[in-house]
Parts: C-alpha cells; sequence; structure tokens
C-alpha cells in the first residue's frame, strides 16, 4: 500500500487537479462564465444628427431616429461631433443651437454615442488639418470640452474621419500630423473622460494597406484604445460584394494591427460599413444587402477577442435620387419605411446578441456556420457564400423543441427530421437544450 501523502504535498495535488480541471473543462461550463456578447461588443448605426444643423436636408429628426435605432434592438450609433459647431466665437464651447438634434439623440440615452471629433474651424487658422502647435492645442481644448459634455452617456471618441482620404489631395493631412493631433487630443480626452476609448484611424478605402503602414510605423497606436476602420466593396466586382470579403479585409487589418501593437487582441472598431441599393453599378439589390449584413453580424460574434464594435452605415437613406450612392445606404428608405435590411439586422442581432461564445465553422465548400452557446440553449446560423450551389441541412439527432427561422420571419418552425434550404439568407436554428445542434448536409440535385 502506498504511503499517505503529507498534507502540504496533498493541498498542492489537490491544486494542481483543480487546474487541471479547470483547463478541461468543456466549452459550454466556460461559456456560462462569460457575458453575453451585447454586453461585450458594440452594434451600431450611423446616423448625421451632428450635420446640417436644426433641421437636416437628409431627414434625420431625431424622435423618429430614436425610436428606429430601439427598434433594431443595437446598442451603439455613431456620429459627427463638428468642431466649428461646437465651438461659438469668443471661445464659447458647448451645445447650442446648430447641435440640438446631435444633443437630443445622446441625452435621449437611447444607445452608446460613438462620437466623431473632426474637422477644422472656420475661425482658427490652420485647422483644417490642424498643423501648428496652436491649432492642435486649440483641438485639443474643443475635445475635452466635448467629452465633459458627454460623459455621462458613456461614450466612445473617434479622431476625425478618414484622414487618410483627405491625403490624396492636401500633403496636410500625413500620418505625421495626424499622430501629433492624438498625442494632444487623446491626453485632453481622458482627464474628464478616462473610461471613453479613444479610437485612432477612421481609414477609408486603402488599396494595399500603404497609408495605414505608414500610419502604423509612427507608433500611434501608443495614443489609442483601439484601432477604427471603414469597410466598403459596393464598386468591387459583383462576386466582390459580399460579407465574406469585407471580412477577409478585416481580417488583414488585424494582422497588421496586431503586429505593430505586438498584441493580437488590440481591439479593433469597424466604425463604417455597408452595402448602398442605389440603381447604378456600385448599388445592390435590397435583398443582397439584407443577406450580406445579417452574415457580417453573424460572424462578428466569433470575433470578438479583438473586434469591439461595428456600426452599420446608415440609418436611413440620405436622399430620394435612386441612382445617387450615398442617397442610398440606409436601413430605412428617406420616408423612414424599413428596408429588408431593417429586420434582418435587427433579426440577427436578436437571435445572436445573448451567445456567450461563437465559433465560425464550413459544413461544406462555401456553406458557413455560426455555431453558438447561450443560456437558452445551442444555437446554429448557417448561409451559403455560393448562391450557384444549393445545398440542404438538417440536425442530425432527434433534438425535440429545436426550431428554425430566418432574419426577418421570425415565426419559428420546428426543425427536427425536416432538410431545411440553405441559401445566401441566414437560417437560424435554436435548441432548447445547451448542446449545440450537430448538422448534416447535402447537395440539392
Amino acid at each position: 500500500m502506498a504511503r499517505p501523502l503529507p498534507c502540504t504535498l496533498l493541498r498542492d495535488s489537490l491544486r494542481v487537479a483543480s487546474l487541471i480541471a479547470s483547463i478541461l473543462l468543456p466549452a459550454s461550463v466556460c461559456a456560462q462564465q462569460a457575458q453575453p456578447l451585447d454586453a461585450r461588443f458594440l452594434l451600431g448605426v450611423g446616423t448625421h444628427q451632428g450635420l446640417g444643423g436644426p433641421v437636416s436636408a437628409r431627414g434625420y429628426v431625431p424622435a423618429e431616429n430614436i425610436a428606429q435605432i430601439k427598434q433594431l434592438g443595437f446598442n451603439a450609433f455613431r456620429d459627427d461631433f463638428p468642431w466649428s459647431d461646437f465651438e461659438m466665437p469668443g471661445r464659447r464651447l458647448g451645445f447650442n443651437p446648430r447641435l440640438g438634434r446631435l444633443e437630443a439623440q445622446v441625452r435621449s440615452g437611447v444607445a452608446r454615442p460613438l462620437l466623431i471629433l473632426a474637422f477644422g474651424h472656420h475661425l482658427i487658422p490652420n485647422s483644417s488639418p490642424p498643423t501648428t502647435d496652436e491649432a492642435r492645442q486649440r483641438f485639443a481644448e474643443y475635445a475635452a470640452a466635448a467629452a465633459r459634455s458627454v460623459v455621462a452617456q458613456d461614450p466612445l471618441f473617434e479622431l476625425w474621419n478618414e484622414w487618410n482620404l483627405a491625403s490624396k489631395k492636401d500633403a496636410a493631412f500625413s500620418p505625421e500630423n495626424y499622430l501629433a493631433l492624438a498625442q494632444v487630443a487623446r491626453p485632453a480626452v481622458k482627464r474628464v473622460a478616462p473610461n471613453a476609448p479613444f479610437l485612432v484611424g477612421a481609414l477609408g478605402d486603402d488599396p494595399d494597406w500603404i497609408w495605414t503602414e505608414k500610419m502604423l510605423r509612427t507608433g500611434i497606436l501608443q495614443y489609442a484604445d483601439g484601432a477604427s476602420i471603414h469597410l466598403y466593396n459596393f464598386c468591387m466586382g459583383p462576386s466582390k460584394r459580399t460579407s465574406a470579403e469585407i471580412i477577409d479585409r478585416l481580417t488583414a487589418f488585424h494582422r497588421l494591427v496586431s503586429q505593430a501593437s505586438g498584441n493580437p487582441t488590440f481591439p479593433i472598431y469597424v466604425t463604417e460599413t455597408g452595402w448602398t441599393t442605389a440603381s447604378n453599378k456600385c448599388g445592390v439589390n435590397e435583398q443582397a444587402q439584407a443577406d450580406n449584413t445579417a452574415q457580417l453580424i453573424l460572424w462578428a460574434s466569433t470575433a470578438t477577442r479583438w473586434l469591439k464594435g461595428m456600426w452599420l452605415y446608415e440609418l436611413k437613406d440620405s436622399g430620394t435620387n435612386p441612382s445617387d450612392l450615398e442617397h442610398n445606404f440606409g436601413l430605412y428608405r428617406f420616408d423612414n419605411s424599413p428596408k429588408p435590411v431593417a429586420c434582418a439586422a435587427q433579426g440577427a442581432w436578436a437571435f445572436i446578441r445573448s451567445s456567450l461564445s461563437a465559433e465560425r465553422r464550413e459544413l461544406a465548400s462555401g456553406v458557413v456556420s455560426i455555431n453558438a452557446s447561450t443560456t437558452s440553449g445551442g444555437r446554429v446560423a448557417v448561409w451559403s457564400e455560393a448562391p450557384g450551389r444549393r445545398y440542404e441541412i438538417r440536425i442530425k439527432d432527434d433534438q425535440q423543441g429545436a426550431s428554425f427561422a430566418m432574419p426577418c420571419n421570425a415565426t419559428a418552425k420546428p426543425a427536427s427530421g425536416i432538410w431545411i434550404p440553405v441559401s445566401s439568407t441566414p437560417v437560424l436554428i435554436a435548441a432548447n437544450d445547451s448542446a449545440i445542434p450537430a448538422l448534416e448536409i447535402r447537395p440539392v440535385r
């Protein structure tokens, strides 16, 4: 018979056993200790209350738009906080009638505001962009006052908007000047709003990441709580106007930021993305806009170790010209009637927002599944990235109570024992127990 272990060794052995047990705990147990997705990820929408003065030519009206954000169930919005409208003559800084619409939406508490600190001031020399110490200091004073005015609403701030695109026409929009602005603006914001994330980048389209890499080489991430980017593909070839293409580029951006920061979980925010339904060579149809958006929301749940937020552009169409690109990005039309993308985004978010963990899998070539654990049961979303190929899926085991629906059709139908067609519109399968439903797949002959 082996001699009994001394108490100290026994205690150490128990500690080791406990550690091993914790490492080997099933994912479902670990997931139960996690926060739901909507507590650790921001899904927002772009609005335009901060531009245009008291009456919006784009049709934005706070009361209507607040109701739309509530209907969508999103937990964030993004809007402009222009310096030139916030600082009045005589260095009077604060909300005023020109920013009344923005103030109403921020103060409503409908969602967490991401506010863009941007644009020059018409009364301040060298301010568009700030290129002198005096102009940068004045910008920092504005940024601090702006942050102080909204700190109670738990805001995030973003430094400028698509600075890199302005650099194509004006050399003053250089990576070095952007760094110099971040170096004064971030400390000013943090003094009055220490818990507010300060984002740099707001990068517009940057082929081959040339400007992005220059920016990252300046060391700017030392002066940031997150890196932000805008991702669009509406003017690429028709086969590239997909969520998959956006995900590929976002993943490449993540690699660049990870390398520059030395941190694989450095926070990244997609502060603009979406598809225009304009009736021209760059538009997509309304169903493609809906499907792409739902897919992107569902996929985002799998990347939250580093992806901390995503804002769809934009809440409503900004005009009525059917062929104008900028007029037709909305989740709602100019008259505030919903496009299919509104219910697609709402339904996808409602399905995934309570997930504790999620991962992406490939069921067949071009067929994606998002497998998620929630406190109310396992969930799977399935769609095809290759609409030309036709498949069907079925739950392998007879899971009583399992159901399926589509993002825009919340009426759940029994899922057990039936083959369900797969298309670019995600199929949303929910099970009553904690097990994530296992699926089998077959091509449709």
